[in-house]
C-alpha cells in the first residue's frame, strides 16, 4: 500500500505532520513502515487529537470495550452519538490519507453501531469532497444512533447503491467487536465480496469477522490494508496472525476518558512489534 499524507477537512487550516505506512512483508504480514510527510488540513480537530499515542495505548478484551461504552454513558454522561461522532472524525482522517485528499469511496455499512460509524463518516468524507456511495446491508433499527446518521446521509442526497461500484477506496463497516460467532449467510457473502474488490480497504474498529478476542476469523474476515480501530487496541490484534486482516493499525481517541481506560484496560508493550503506526 502507498504511503500518503493525512488530510483532513473538519474547520479551519492548520498545519500538521503526521505518520503513514506501507509494505508486506513476503510472509503476507505487513510491516510498518515510517514516514512522516506535512499536511495542511481544514480543521480545528487536528490529526494529533484523533490518534491516541503509542505511549497511551492500551488493550482491552471485547468485554472491556462494551464496558467503555456503557461506563462513559452511565458515569460521565457522554452520549453514544458523541462517540459514534469522535469515531467517525478520526476515521476520516485516515481515509483521507490513504485517499490522498479525495476521491471515490464506497462504505459497507451494517445495521448495527459499526454501521453507523460507517453512515456518520460518509458525513465527513463527502463535505471533504469525496464522491461517497454507501452499501446498506440491513438499515439501522428505528431510534438508533445509526439511525440518526443515515437520516442524516439520506438527507444530505448520499446516493445508496446495492451493487459493488469500482471505488478508489473501501470501507469495511460492517460488524465490530461484539462479533461472537461464525458469520453465515448474506454477511459471508458480503465478506466475501469486499475481499474480491480491487480497492484499498480500510475497516472502522475491526475488520469484518475477525474475533475481537482471539484475531482469527469468525468463519472469514475482511482483509483490510488499515484498520482505524477506537479507542484501544483490540485483545485479538496481540496476536501477530492477525496482521494479516488488520493491516496496519491506527488508534482512534473517541473522547471515553482516560480514567476508563486506565480502569479496563491494560497498556500495549511493544506497539511496535505488532504494526501499529500510533
Amino acid at each position: 500500500m502507498t504511503s500518503h499524507h493525512v488530510a483532513e477537512t473538519i474547520a479551519s487550516p492548520v498545519e500538521i505532520t503526521n505518520r503513514s505506512c506501507s509494505s508486506t512483508a513476503a510472509n503476507g504480514i505487513r510491516a510498518p513502515v515510517e514516514t512522516f510527510q506535512s499536511a495542511s488540513v481544514s480543521s480545528a480537530y487536528t490529526a494529533e487529537m484523533a490518534i491516541v499515542p503509542t505511549s497511551r495505548l492500551m488493550v482491552m478484551n471485547r468485554k472491556d470495550i462494551r464496558s467503555l461504552d456503557r461506563l462513559a454513558t452511565e458515569e460521565y454522561g457522554i452520549p453514544g452519538i458523541a462517540l459514534m461522532e469522535n469515531a467517525a472524525t478520526g476515521a476520516a482522517v485516515i481515509a483521507l490519507d490513504m485517499l490522498d485528499g479525495a476521491g471515490d469511496v464506497l462504505i459497507v455499512c451494517g445495521s448495527g453501531n459499526n454501521g453507523g460509524d460507517g453512515w456518520a463518516m460518509a458525513r465527513h468524507l463527502a463535505n471533504a469532497g469525496c464522491d461517497v456511495t454507501i452499501r446498506s446491508i440491513s438499515m439501522p433499527k428505528p431510534d438508533t444512533d445509526a439511525a440518526v446518521n443515515a437520516s442524516i446521509c439520506n438527507n444530505m442526497g448520499i446516493p445508496t447503491t446495492e451493487d459493488w461500484p469500482e471505488a478508489d477506496l473501501l470501507i469495511d463497516a460492517v460488524l465490530g467487536t461484539g462479533l461472537d460467532r461464525p458469520v453465515e449467510d448474506d454477511l459471508l457473502d458480503v465478506i466475501k465480496s469486499i475481499n474480491a474488490a480491487s480497492s484499498p480497504v480500510l475497516s472502522l474498529d475491526i475488520p469484518s469477522g475477525l474475533d475481537a478476542d482471539a484475531g482469527t476469523p469468525l468463519g472469514d474476515a475482511v482483509v483490510a490494508d488499515v484498520t482505524a480501530t477506537f479507542a484501544a487496541w483490540k485483545q485479538g490484534f496481540l496476536n501477530l496472525e492477525s496482521m494479516r486482516w488488520t493491516g496496519t493499525i491506527h488508534t482512534i481517541d473517541i473522547g471515553t476518558p482516560a480514567s476508563l481506560h486506565n480502569r479496563l484496560g491494560k497498556p500495549l508493550r511493544n506497539p511496535a512489534r505488532h504494526g501499529s503506526e500510533h
